[in-house]
């Protein structure tokens, strides 16, 4: 069995990574399962998925929010993948290093399906670990961007990313996000915001926005003017319709409607939409235990 640790992440591309999920999705729709245990101050998550052709994996992690306090990470865990074929343990992956491909990945992947082709300017909303992510996964799937905008609740926050990440393309802070937006052609939310950061105001015809940060059901990053104004999809429909509040809010007081959410990521691979001009697309990133188990096979094979 591979054991395999984030020293491997220079030897891995964000555009391997996005072609990973986008081969993911050609296989039959995975089964999907999530074990929560523990108080929420200290939280054990436990994500599992079995995909045809690419077996079984498991990513348990703990959430320990006061650790940094003791020199330690406040999620620590690992991913455990199995043989489709005769059940053997192949590979034991750091958990930190699959997440973070699969999540900004995952984003790439449905910018690519629903935003234009060609898109030149950049707005991330936020300044922490997932951004720096996104600065360099979608540079690296767009050759056509040209500038990246950060920003965040704290100026100086915005100010120090911007300082620190750039590697591919200049990041800018910004500071006012309604300014900021109406420039962007791509709009990526990646917050722990639990009341919109996000208006349909804000954001300019044609733009395409995708939303991350939100993964409970009391979190939500766009307003309700956004999500009626968009059209709407998501990476999986099992795991954010009923889960996470940036749809099951609207959804409960009428905002929007079920059929309003038009496809998830295994019918955009399938049957990628035709986009009319001036659009509004807004792709909601949820995660899942299937695409942990996609970019996990991708990593243990080029472990």
């Amino acid at each position: 069995m591979k054991r395999i640790g984030a020293d491997i992440a220079p030897r891995l591309d964000w555009r391997g990574a996005v072609a990973a999920l986008e081969s993911g999705h050609r296989r039959p729709r995975a089964e999907i399962g999530d074990l929560f245990l523990g108080p929420p101050e200290a939280t054990s998550l436990t994500r599992a998925a079995r995909i045809e052709g690419l077996g079984v994996g498991v990513k348990s992690v703990t959430v320990h929010p006061g650790n940094p306090s003791r020199g330690l990470p406040s999620v620590q865990g690992a991913m455990l993948v199995f043989d489709p074929d005769d059940g053997r343990p192949t590979a034991l992956i750091d958990s930190a290093l699959v997440t973070t491909f699969k999540t900004a990945a995952d984003s790439v992947l449905g910018a690519r399906l629903l935003a234009r082709p060609d898109p030149e300017t950049l707005l991330i909303v936020g300044a922490g670990a997932v951004a720096a992510s996104l600065t360099r996964a979608y540079p690296a799937n767009f050759p056509s961007l040209r500038r990246i905008m950060v920003w965040a609740r704290r100026p100086s926050q915005a100010q120090q990313f911007s300082a620190e990440h750039g590697r591919d393309l200049p990041v800018v802070a910004v500071m006012d996000l309604a300014d900021a937006a109406k420039d962007a052609d791509i709009i990526s939310t990646a917050t722990m915001a639990a009341a919109p950061v996000l208006s349909g105001e804000m954001v300019p015809d044609g733009a395409h926005v995708d939303l991350i940060g939100a993964f409970r059901k009391d979190m939500r990053e766009a307003d309700d003017a956004l999500m009626k104004r968009g059209a709407i999809y998501v990476d999986s429909k099992a795991t954010t319709i009923d889960h996470i509040g940036e749809l099951t809010i609207p959804l409960s007081e009428g905002t929007i409607a079920r059929d309003d959410i038009l496809g998830d990521l295994y019918d955009l691979v399938a049957d990628r939409p035709d986009r009319a001009d001036g659009a509004v697309t807004v792709f909601k990133n949820g995660g899942g235990a299937h695409l942990d188990l996609m970019i996990a096979d991708w990593i243990a094979r080029h472990a």
